[in-house]
């Protein structure tokens, strides 16, 4: 007599009409999805508002535009008066003045989209945090350090990109001395309740030079060289540029409030 077949063993038998059920369900699922209407799970409105990107860096159509190397007509001085950076127009730049003090926009703002490029001097004098330094404050409150951090050690909170004294940069995206570098920074300002606590803390998302260097980050207050930072309610506020002491240049300086 010829042999027969081996019968499949129980446990087989379960795994493949486990499988023949799941191949069935898989199916009827997908025959289910074409004959639904994909309209459901479409949205057409509110329709985006159209925003012309601007070329190489440029501001976009819905810009503040701070700074676009001819003058300083959104700026003054921190301490009062006009704003008495050195203006090189043929250039282009705005530069730091190390008797001028800083200097603020005379506009105060909120969430926004900020793009600043900036330069420290070619010629290197100094080390750690007396070399090149400046910053840019959001709101006059949260600095995104500004320093010649290309071969310069220095504590790592207040390198380049640093969100100062509270986020260490994810990389050192930093260009040599003398070449001109990039910041475009996403803030979301603070929220306060009534009594003055902080009910949302500021954010910062950092590109540097194209880099992501600051994710997300959570600001625990506004930034302190010494002590601890904490928030003090406020509402829209100017961004600022520091004189920290070294001829630091900036240009081509927009932000999109958000």
């Amino acid at each position: 007599m010829p042999q027969s077949e081996p019968k499949p063993k129980p446990t087989t038998r379960i795994i493949l009409a486990a499988t023949a059920v799941a191949v069935l369900a898989l199916g009827a699922f997908s025959l289910t999805q074409e004959q639904g209407d994909p309209s459901a799970t479409e949205v057409w409105e509110p329709e985006p508002v159209m925003v012309i990107p601007g070329a190489a860096g440029g501001p976009p159509s819905d810009a503040v535009v701070l700074f676009d190397g001819a003058d300083l007509s959104a700026w003054e001085s921190r301490n009062g008066g006009g704003a008495a950076w050195v203006v090189d127009e043929d250039e282009g730049t705005l530069t730091v003045d190390p008797d001028a003090g800083d200097i603020v926009t005379k506009q105060g703002f909120g969430d926004v989209q900020l793009h600043v490029e900036w330069r420290t001097p070619s010629v290197v004098r100094g080390r750690s945090q007396d070399r090149g330094n400046s910053g840019v404050y959001l709101q006059s409150l949260y600095e995104v350090q500004v320093l010649d951090s290309y071969e310069n050690p220095t504590y790592v909170n207040g390198q380049a990109g640093a969100i100062y004294k509270q986020h260490i940069p994810l990389v050192n995206a930093s260009r040599p001395p003398g070449a001109w570098q990039i910041y475009d920074i996403i803030f979301m300002a603070p929220r306060f309740d009534a009594d003055g606590s902080v009910e949302q803390p500021a954010t910062m998302t950092v590109l540097h030079n194209g880099i992501l260097i600051q994710n997300h980050a959570v600001l625990t207050g506004a930034s302190a060289n010494v002590g601890e930072a904490r928030y003090e309610a406020h509402g829209p506020l100017p961004l600022l540029l520091q004189d920290h002491d070294h001829p630091v240049s900036y240009r081509n300086i927009w932000l999109r409030e958000l």
